[in-house]
């Protein structure tokens, strides 16, 4: 049985991954970020990863990327590496940074640096469609260029360089995994999806967005977790980078629609200045070309946005009280 440790398994993406890396047959090490209530995130609420510790098929370890000492530690005896570990949301870095700094770029360093003295057989790094900024063409392919229009993206950039120079250097089989924009159940109410849901469900009048106008290729979060694990064993991909999305791009605008008709709701949509990104962080379209990952991984989009969004407006209903309905997710 393979050996994965996947990190910020506690979180929305990770949590996913956990559970595809336990259905594909792998002992999955779980890294979820340490807290003092002792909770693991979205893996609580798992029954596959609950039945999984039961049967000793997943190990969950609280700590953080930040410690190299504990991420050598836990690396130890690990076939694979999904490192997902990191700080995500765009607002939070304007005020924060440096915190971005340690956690995204110094969490994969000690990734890097752990897998390349315990002689890891892949490391997969999870990168972002906010490297690429404001498109200059599309559908965006992988060798577009790098911008970064926040500290978040510039940090990712930053990881992403380093896995780079990793495998150049070291010739350590790191593979850069490129999701456009995720979304689905357990997300954060910081997300479009989730905002405008959180909103509409709770019974709204006027449900309130950031900018409309951007453009955004969307991936539901199973999905997404297809790919990491097709990325553990797909052959001769080492070094490389490999972006996936459906290949389609909506408005913000759409999309807000789109989640008001899966909550039955007939609210008004509201620019809030607080929610709008300053003007030269904004990326206005993200659009993917996914050729890569159908020839590299056979990999595609199976659940398209009507179909994601409605699953995602079901898992909500279930747990709406966790959310907090009017209130901004930086």
């Amino acid at each position: 049985m393979a050996k994965a440790l996947i990190t910020g398994a506690g979180g929305f993406i990770g949590s996913h991954v956990v559970e595809t890396f336990l259905a594909e047959g792998y002992e999955v090490r779980a890294l979820v970020r340490y807290t003092s209530t002792g909770r693991r995130g979205h893996l609580d609420r798992s029954p596959v990863a609950l039945q999984a510790e039961k049967e000793g098929r997943l190990e969950i370890v609280l700590g953080d990327v930040t410690d190299p000492h504990l991420i050598d530690s836990i690396l130890d005896g690990q076939d694979i590496v999904a490192h997902l570990a990191a700080l995500i949301g765009i607002p939070y870095s304007y005020v924060a940074p440096a915190s971005y700094q340690a956690v995204n770029v110094g969490g994969a360093l000690h990734i890097l640096e752990a897998a390349r003295r315990r002689g890891t057989k892949r490391v997969i790094i999870a990168s972002t469609s906010e490297v690429y900024g404001t498109a200059q063409y599309t559908p965006i392919d992988e060798s577009h260029p790098l911008q970064a229009q926040s500290p978040y993206s510039a940090s990712k950039i930053a990881a992403d360089k380093l896995a780079e120079s990793y495998h150049r250097s070291f010739g350590l089989p790191v593979v850069i995994l490129r999701p456009f924009n995720t979304y689905g159940p357990r997300q954060s109410q910081r997300a479009i999806v989730p905002t405008v849901l959180v909103q509409a469900l709770s019974g709204a009048p006027h449900v309130y967005v950031g900018n409309l106008a951007p453009k955004r290729d969307l991936t539901f979060v199973q999905d997404t977790a297809k790919a990491f694990a097709l990325a553990a064993k797909a052959e001769g991909i080492e070094g490389q980078t490999i972006h996936f999305g459906s290949g389609v791009a909506f408005t913000v605008e759409e999309i807000a629609r789109k989640c008001l008709a899966a909550a039955n709701s007939t609210a008004s949509l509201i620019e809030d200045p607080q929610r709008v990104r300053p003007e030269k962080s904004e990326v206005g379209c993200l659009v993917c070309d996914p050729a890569k990952a159908r020839s590299r991984l056979g990999w595609r989009a199976e659940i398209d946005l009507d179909q994601g969004i409605e699953k995602t407006a079901q898992y909500i209903r279930a747990f709406l009280d966790d959310y907090r309905s009017g209130i901004y997710a930086l």
